[in-house]
């Protein structure tokens, strides 16, 4: 029985904490810093039995449930209610021969990554090698080499899922709930298992091509009539922002607004150098670091930060990326515009059209832009640039949806979906959770 067990009526394998305990802070920090879950009771579930528990304790009080492995997609804090902690559920084996992983709900993208590469597979995981593997599939994940392979939630095989009636279900394509879960987030229950499959990828060409400030609108130019030549095989990114002039920034960069693309090819090295000298022509870069690299060393193409911080973010799914999209983009973004934000640009289409039994929508959006800000002074450059994109937007992509308060309410949540997909899913709210005990998410209210 964990610490403080004996404050509620059930035992948990796992520690319990309710607020003054010690390591109660610890239980609930995540990797968002910007705002947390302040749970009435947290369990830190060691394996299916705890989370079913919970989740039973919750229903015969009357509490709202929230679920945690990494906080990185933190969207709505709780305050009050039970905090499910899955972080030590790291169950983790590999199936060479069916080329599948059976995930627990607290691996982390990098130790995934890792376990396949030693039978020469990979996962379509994201940038990030410390984001929760699980939460990013309920979104849908967009990965390194999604125009490829399309959305990571179109490779599951089977959801372990505890429901707000206390059941275990275990989910196959074709079963009711299974696709409603795969881009809903954790609105249907917890998950405390996946079955994945993977890709038989040992290396990739990739790494990132970095434009200094006067070539930045030049760069996006060029990047934007090469997306549409290159093939699936090819995904990337850009990111525009001004590095902070602060000492763990290289001296070169410091203060500098600069455009860095982010390449990843799933082919041999002389294609890829062909396929970039388009962009290479550009002119000079402060950083050039393609080549192929081990799978394994796939999260050095965005470099992406690995320490808790504060963050807000919004998206815009968009029909087109022409030079009306580009002008009005930097119009609102760049610097001299007043905007403190990074802007996020990926190359979507080829496999991410593809139709699939998941609830993920707006597969016809050519690129997402992403809008990531201090959540001190959010509201102002997010409205502006989502403002100026609006004759191109079809929609929003919940995975990169990140703030609190009158930026996760339920208008935003339903541009992530088509009219139908999102009335199904409130039906579907309405038969397996009624009176939405899972709640601290981007919501889907039980439908009437």
């Amino acid at each position: 029985m964990g610490n403080n067990a004996e404050h509620t009526a059930d035992t948990f394998t796992g520690p319990v904490f309710r607020p003054g305990d010690a390591g109660y802070d610890e239980e609930i920090a995540g990797f968002q810093t910007a705002y947390t879950h302040r749970p009435a009771l947290v369990v830190g579930a060691v394996h299916a039995e705890d989370v079913r528990a919970a989740v039973e304790y919750a229903a015969r009080h009357g509490l709202p449930v929230a679920v945690q492995a990494t906080g990185h997609g933190l969207s709505v804090a709780a305050d009050g209610g039970v905090l499910i902690s899955t972080r030590r559920m790291t169950t983790l084996e590999i199936d060479p021969a069916n080329r599948s992983a059976r995930i627990g709900a607290g691996v982390r993208a990098g130790a995934l990554v890792e376990a396949a590469a030693a039978h020469g597979l990979a996962p379509l995981n994201g940038s990030s090698p410390s984001v929760g593997v699980v939460g990013y599939l309920l979104g849908g994940g967009i990965g390194l080499l999604a125009r490829e392979f399309g959305y990571a939630a179109d490779h599951v095989r089977a959801i372990e899922l505890v429901t707000a009636d206390g059941r275990v279900r275990r989910l196959v394509p074709g079963d009711e709930l299974f696709g409603a879960v795969l881009g809903s987030g954790g609105n249907f229950g917890v998950v405390t298992a996946i079955e994945l499959g993977l890709l038989p990828v040992a290396e990739v060409y990739g790494g990132q091509l970095m434009f200094d400030t006067p070539l930045v609108e030049q760069a996006l130019d060029v990047w934007k009539q090469w997306t549409a030549t290159v093939p699936d095989e090819l995904t990337s990114t850009v990111a525009m922002l001004t590095f902070p002039d602060i000492p763990q920034v290289p001296a070169p960069l410091r203060g500098r607004y600069v455009a860095s693309f982010r390449i990843a090819f799933n082919g041999p090295a002389e294609e890829g150098e062909r396929l970039v000298a388009p962009l290479r022509a550009v002119g000079e870069r402060l950083k050039d670091d393609l080549r192929t690299m081990p799978y394994a060393e796939s999260h050095t193409i965005h470099s992406d930060p690995d320490h808790p911080h504060a963050y807000a973010a919004t998206n815009a799914l968009l029909s087109e990326l022409n030079g009306d999209t580009l002008s009005a983009l930097l119009s609102a973004a760049r610097p001299d515009s007043g905007a403190d934000a990074v802007i996020d640009i990926r190359h979507l289409g080829g496999a991410l059209s593809n139709p699939s039994e998941t609830v993920v929508n707006h597969r016809a959006a050519a690129y997402i832009v992403r809008i990531i800000t201090d959540p001190a002074d959010e509201t102002a450059a997010k409205d502006k640039i989502r403002t100026a994109l609006a004759p191109w937007t079809v929609g929003h992509s919940l995975n990169f949806l990140y703030g609190a308060g009158a930026d996760a309410d339920e208008a935003q949540t339903q541009a992530g979906y088509s009219g139908y997909t999102y009335q199904r899913l409130a039906n579907l709210k309405a038969k397996y959770d009624p009176h939405n005990m899972f709640r601290f998410n981007r919501n889907i209210r039980p439908a009437n």
